[in-house]
Order: structure tokens, then sequence, then C-alpha cells
């Protein structure tokens, strides 16, 4: 406060004003009353040694080093680090000088359902015979038939659908030769990944669906 240049630092009155200032904040922050009670314990030990007659130099011994050179020292560091805080103190600060935005990211879980063994595929395909033989008439009749047709065929029933049933494909009056071609048109799908065969539980009724790659398209 009082410009004083740190070479030459009146003791006496720099560590009385340092002492009235302790006790002055003893009643308020004793964390920072203790900071100022180093500094002056350092200044009266600096001012005691200044005080003691110094003992004579013999040959060769270099002069004893000015006390005040060290608290010189402190200084200058106290001030560069001071200088150091205010320039972090510039910098922007998160709440001051700028908010934080947080951006929720929806996360698509997709839910992947049990694979369908050859063992169900098989039993669903006996079944739809079984139903086949029921509704068999004696009426035999000549019949163009094509798997990829039946393939479009196939698309087009799934198509704006999420899941369709296994056996809901096959036209319940088909005889078997119909049924032949669509099962071999529904392997073929599959195959080509195309179409996604599942179930919605182990053992349970087994679904179709088109692919996730063509819906997205």
């Amino acid at each position: 406060r009082h410009n004083l240049d740190p070479l030459d630092i009146p003791m006496a009155q720099l560590t009385l004003q340092y002492i009235g200032y302790i006790e002055a904040m003893q009643q308020h922050r004793m964390e920072l009353a203790a900071e100022y009670l180093l500094m002056a314990a350092v200044l009266i030990e600096i001012k005691s040694r200044m005080l003691l007659p110094r003992p004579p130099k013999e040959n060769g011994e270099e002069s004893e080093e000015d006390p005040r050179v060290e608290l010189m020292r402190r200084l200058l560091e106290y001030e560069q680090m001071k200088l150091a805080a205010h320039k972090l103190n510039e910098l922007p600060q998160a709440g001051r000088d700028f908010g934080l935005v947080q951006v929720l990211i929806e996360r698509t879980v997709v839910e992947r359902l049990p694979n369908v063994s050859i063992e169900d595929l098989q039993n669903a395909w006996l079944a739809l015979l079984t139903r086949a033989k029921v509704n068999a008439s004696h009426t035999v009749r000549r019949e163009e038939l094509s798997v990829r047709e039946q393939m479009s065929k196939v698309l087009r029933q799934l198509r704006n659908c999420d899941f369709v049933p296994f056996e809901q494909l096959f036209a319940a009056d088909a005889g078997i030769p119909m049924l032949v071609v669509t099962f071999i048109a529904i392997l073929e799908l599959a195959k080509e990944t195309l179409i996604e065969i599942t179930q919605t539980e182990s053992l349970g009724n087994i679904y179709v669906r088109t692919s996730r790659a063509i819906t997205a398209e």
C-alpha cells in the first residue's frame, strides 16, 4: 500500500503494520490470519538478523546474503503467482462466461427376437401339409407355378406389415404343389436376406417380416 522498495524495506514499520492487521483479521478469517502471521514471523526473523552483529568474515568465505533479498525473492514469487491467477481468471469459465448445453441423444434399441430352428420350421411345414390334405379336392388341375412369381407375391403380402404369421402366407385352399412353391419362395427370400423369419419366444409361433434394410429404404 505504501509502495515500499523491496531492497530497502523499513522492517520495524512493516512488521507493526502486519501485526496490527493480524489483530483485526483474527476475528473473521483464521486461515488468512495464519498466512499473515507467517509473513510477520519472516519479517521479524529478517529484522533480528539485521540487528544482530555479523560474525567477522574469514579469508575465502562469501559474505552473508542480505536477509531482505530473501524477502524480495518471496515477494516476486508472490507477484508472479498473483499474475498467473489473474490470467487464469481471464480465461472463459463455465457458468460465468458461457453456459453448458446438454444434448439428449435418443438411443434406439433394436429388439432381437429368437432365431427359428430348423425343427420348428419343419413342424410348421408339416402342419401346413396336414391342412392341405384335409382340404384337398379330388379335382386334378394343371397349374403353372413359378418360384420367382411366388417370391414377389410374398413380398407384396409383407409390405406395410410388421409381422405376419408364417401360415398366413399360405392360402387356406392351396394345394400341395402351391404350398411347396410358396415354401421354397420363402426360403429363397430368407437366403437373399430379403425377409426375416423369427419367433416371439422359443418354440412359439413363427412370424415373417421384411428385413430391416428393405424397410429403411
